[in-house]
């Protein structure tokens, strides 16, 4: 998560803060997680799907790309999911969709 938080930091304009909404996981909240000084990191409340966007994005995937499967091996479960991640992924229209917030407005 660290690294993660430096590559943000780097895109993120001089002289601009972004915000960066992170859902409970404990990496998101580590005591020793390092936040670079142009982030804040907002932490969801627990069990709130309706405010994280990327539940709407499993849901997807689960529904329209996992559902109904059999898999064969770990690695069919990989190659699997990896597929139906880059099927989504590379369609930003649908990416567009489904985490769209009608509330969240951008200036």
């Amino acid at each position: 998560m660290g690294l993660h938080l430096e590559e943000i930091a780097k895109a993120v304009a001089p002289g601009a803060h972004a915000l960066l909404i992170v859902d409970g996981a404990g990496w998101h909240g580590a005591k020793a997680l390092d936040v670079p000084d142009n982030i804040t990191l907002l932490k969801l409340p627990p069990y709130a799907p309706g405010l994280n966007p990327m539940e709407n994005v499993w849901a997807y995937l689960r529904s329209n790309k996992l559902a109904i499967s059999v898999f064969d091996s770990y690695s069919d479960i990989l190659n699997k999911c990896q597929d139906a991640w880059n099927f989504f992924a590379n369609d930003p229209n649908r990416i567009s969709s489904i985490t769209h917030r009608d509330w969240i407005t951008v200036n």
